[in-house]
């Protein structure tokens, strides 16, 4: 994992990621993080807080598997909201800070 970043809204992240090339929805296809998760590599997490409302943070994960494909992953914050997949990608990320 390469940056953290905070923006205002997931929007925006979705945007910049979108203009670097991250445009494949891993969300609609969570099974292929889900299948492999040693293939991928988190290039960028933007973490989006709710002023107000825990349920409203979310982080967007930019994502590029070893055949280069690179995407995006947004998952819910609160511990409630956390996809099998969504959980996978925040292994991933701890373990690339340990390095």
């Amino acid at each position: 994992m390469k940056n953290i970043y905070h923006y205002d809204s997931v929007s925006k992240a979705l945007d910049e990621l979108n203009e670097n090339g991250f445009n494949y929805d891993f969300n609609q296809h969570e099974d292929e993080i889900l299948k492999n998760p040693n293939h991928y590599e988190i290039k960028h997490i933007y973490r989006y807080e709710g002023e107000s409302n825990p349920d409203d943070e979310a982080i967007v994960y930019g994502i590029q598997c070893k055949t280069g494909k690179k995407g995006v992953y947004v998952s819910g914050f609160a511990a409630n909201s956390i996809t099998e997949a969504g959980q996978i990608l925040l292994d991933i990320s701890i373990k690339s800070r340990k390095k």
